[in-house]
């Protein structure tokens, strides 16, 4: 194991215990996340805790591309510490691409919002980041959607759910992003986010009826 996915498992147990300690997470469909291997979670995006959520209920060590801006004062050692993986989103950076593709390489479990940041959680916009790396490393990508996380806020934490509230987090079937040829062209990666964007999209549906979210 290496110092990122050991770190990445030290972030899953933090988010175990954080994450079932507040809330009361149900978790539906973790057994379609591959046992091994590549895979990427494509993940909606309404509230800051959706990706904590992620690392504490999928059954695998996460690596979650994160906006750099969320890496401030003491968080900036302990999100690397725990293999998460900082993003500057105002252009291409080529630090935060290697490194999640050597990820990917290695076997692990890649983490992306691809609506870009946070809004309606609706996969309404795509950005090409999750095709590019779905396309390139050849890993399937698995559909997650979290409801419930924005529903309300806490009164005793303002800006957050409930204490002790419900959160689904709805795991769906694995998928291959590209389509089958190997080419990266962009026409190949706008097919890709395309057919991206059609899946999330069903699947989040698909989610909001078998939850009643």
């Amino acid at each position: 194991m290496t110092g990122s996915e050991s770190g990445a498992a030290v972030g899953r147990r933090i988010g175990i215990g954080l994450m079932y300690g507040l809330w009361k997470p149900r978790v539906l469909g973790a057994w379609r996340v591959p046992a091994a291997g590549p895979c990427i979670l494509a993940v909606n995006h309404t509230h800051n805790i959706d990706g904590p959520m992620v690392m504490g209920t999928a059954p695998r060590p996460v690596h979650f591309l994160i906006k750099k801006e969320a890496f401030v004062g003491p968080l900036d050692p302990f999100l690397q510490g725990i293999g998460q993986l900082k993003v500057d989103r105002s252009g291409t950076d080529r630090t935060a691409v290697t490194g999640a593709l050597e990820i990917l390489e290695q076997g692990g479990v890649l983490g992306i919002f691809p609506e870009g940041s946070r809004g309606e959680g609706d996969f309404a916009s795509l950005r090409a980041g999750l095709a590019y790396f779905a396309v390139r490393s050849g890993a399937p990508v698995v559909p997650v959607a979290v409801l419930g996380s924005a529903e309300r806020q806490g009164r005793v934490i303002r800006g957050l759910p409930p204490l002790r509230s419900r959160v689904d987090v709805v795991f769906g079937d694995p998928f291959e992003a590209g389509d089958g040829s190997g080419r990266r062209t962009r026409k190949a990666l706008d097919e890709g986010t395309v057919r991206i964007q059609q899946r999330l999209s069903a699947h989040l549906a698909d989610a909001r009826r078998c939850t009643g979210r």
